[in-house]
């Protein structure tokens, strides 16, 4: 994770601060939140919480109301802090912090007579630390809607920068892999050239496998070839678009392109190494993004589930 400017944290917070993002386990993942190591604070006791979501006015936590932390905050007049804890890739040790919160009320978590989701509301502006892992991810979601159609060419700057283990990959054809070479990239889609005969793959199902390192991550991109394109003086080439799956793009992927892009902007806005994409005909609505940008659903249907926060629930006192 690289180092923002205090105007880029300050941009985030006030574009950012009402949209609530909940912790699947593909955000969990991609934020480093470890999520054995956040707990409530109150009157000098510890107590384990499952933390649901976050914006950066406030969070909504799961914690057991059998173990002495009602009568708690009570006493602190509902007052708790609240510890976060993430591992960063390019850090050694764990970011940890607190925020003073304030308990706004809770109801029962799944109909649990023992278990509750309490929401909490910030006393104050949290943690740059905080802005910037949550933000990077707000603005990839946004920015992968926005800016769907800029593809980026894989050269070897692009290479270099998108830290992409090498254009060489591999497309999963009905589940069997495909040797290609990656053209471009973008949020949306890519072009890649493999063999093969056109008439028998536009309109297939595919799946394109990308690699990076530092850290070290693959990503499978699921999607359909929607065209086909010849490459001059190698007739047994084809240059195939691949539109993937809105839906099933990973957000770790959306990330790597956005910080790809956001650098392009900064170092040279008239870049040639990006340029419109043609792999949709789609063109994103910016305010509509935005306004939809809540990540991972209501917090209170992903903690009734039970199914992105599976932790370990057995929360008693410490």
């Amino acid at each position: 994770m690289g180092i923002l400017t205090s105007q880029k944290i300050n941009e985030y917070y006030e574009r950012f601060k009402t949209i609530e993002v909940t912790f699947t386990k593909e955000i969990i993942q991609v934020t480093g939140l470890i999520p054995n190591q956040v707990y409530l604070k109150c009157v000098g006791d510890f107590w384990p919480c499952v933390i649901v979501s976050t914006s950066f006015q406030g969070a909504k936590i799961v914690a057991n109301i059998k173990s002495g932390i009602l009568q708690k905050m009570e006493r602190a007049n509902n007052m708790v802090s609240l510890r976060f804890c993430f591992k960063l890739a390019d850090k050694t040790n764990p970011v940890t912090f607190f925020i003073n919160t304030r308990n706004s009320g809770y109801t029962s978590y799944g109909g649990s007579r023992d278990v509750a989701l309490f929401s909490l509301q910030f006393t104050q502006r949290p943690p740059d630390d905080l802005i910037e892992i949550m933000g990077r991810i707000l603005e990839a979601n946004i920015n992968s809607a926005k800016r769907r159609e800029e593809r980026i060419l894989i050269t070897a700057e692009s290479i270099r920068k998108l830290n992409i283990l090498s254009k060489e990959s591999a497309v999963f054809i009905e589940k069997v892999p495909r040797h290609c070479i990656l053209r471009d990239i973008s949020f949306s889609g890519a072009k890649l050239i493999m063999m093969g005969v056109a008439k028998f793959l536009v309109n297939r199902d595919a799946a394109l496998r990308v690699d990076f390192d530092d850290p070290r991550e693959s990503f499978l991109l699921h999607g359909k070839f929607i065209r086909s394109e010849t490459v001059e003086g190698r007739k047994e080439l084809i240059a195939l678009a691949i539109l993937f799956a809105e839906n099933t793009i990973p957000m770790g992927y959306k990330i790597r392109i956005n910080n790809f892009l956001s650098q392009i902007r900064t170092d040279n806005r008239g870049t040639p190494e990006t340029q419109p994409s043609k792999t949709t005909e789609k063109k994103a609505d910016d305010k509509s993004q935005e306004e939809k940008a809540s990540i991972g659903g209501s917090p209170e249907s992903k903690a009734g589930s039970g199914g992105d926060n599976d932790f370990n629930l057995d929360i008693g006192s410490s």
